[in-house]
């Protein structure tokens, strides 16, 4: 594996003629936990979607590995935001799960033995193996998120983007969530989360990418998320809290 895990070059991406992302060139190490931060609207997980092929781009290339996402999707896992979901579509928890396999076997094959150790044995990494029946729609907003996350551990990717992961959980969730992406990295795998607590950045992130409409500032967590740089891109004086 080489030294970046995703490059991306001359990314401009737009919503009804207007630009809403324009000119991002940004290299992701391999093996960091790098958060994406901005204020709301800068474009963070517009700027995902762009990466995954999820929504159309005007400009740009975008590859993982020297290589382009359709030969190396499988080793790539994608964590949406809770909203994004249909949770009253009648499905059970393991079933979510298992759609982490789908890579693997197919959406119309039979789920190997293989797979449902692997969805029993992620549900049991993120505490939620005793509601592996329940359906998705009786969840909490912290559970959703440790069920996706665990549809994510179930794929056995070496990329994951996640998509506010920690937003709206509880603080038992919160940490267990970073439990396990520490674990990723721990493993060698390479974690890109949009964020938006500020005041956690440093302490869970050692990579970061600064947004407002375009790539303002991101490097190593120590060099980038500084007073300035926070207090630009945010037009205010926030970063004298939270920055270097």
């Amino acid at each position: 594996m080489g030294k970046d895990t995703v490059t991306i070059s001359n990314l401009t991406m737009a919503y009804q003629k207007e630009n809403v992302l324009e000119d991002i060139n940004m290299t992701i190490p391999n093996n960091c936990k790098m958060a994406i931060i901005g204020p709301n609207g800068a474009g963070k997980s517009t700027l995902l979607k762009g990466i995954l092929e999820l929504y159309p781009t005007i400009t740009g290339e975008v590859s993982f590995f020297d290589k382009p996402y359709q030969e190396v999707y499988k080793r790539i896992a994608y964590v949406p935001q809770e909203g994004e979901v249909q949770w009253n579509f009648p499905t059970t928890v393991e079933d979510v799960v298992l759609m982490g396999r789908y890579v693997y076997s197919g959406f119309l094959s039979r789920y190997s033995k293989e797979d449902k150790k692997a969805a029993k044995d992620a549900l049991e990494k993120v505490k939620m193996l005793e509601f592996r029946n329940r359906q998705i729609s009786e969840l909490s907003g912290g559970q959703r998120q440790r069920v996706f996350l665990a549809r994510a551990i179930a794929q056995d990717a070496d990329l994951y983007f996640l998509d506010e992961p920690l937003k709206g959980v509880d603080i038992n969730t919160e940490h267990l969530i970073m439990d396990i992406l520490n674990d990723f990295q721990s493993k060698g795998r390479t974690i890109v989360a949009v964020h938006h607590d500020l005041s956690t950045v440093r302490d869970n992130f050692d990579y970061v990418a600064i947004m407002n409409k375009t790539l303002r500032h991101y490097g190593p967590t120590e060099k980038a998320f500084t007073k300035e740089a926070i207090n630009a891109v945010y037009q205010s004086k926030v970063g004298d809290i939270y920055g270097y």
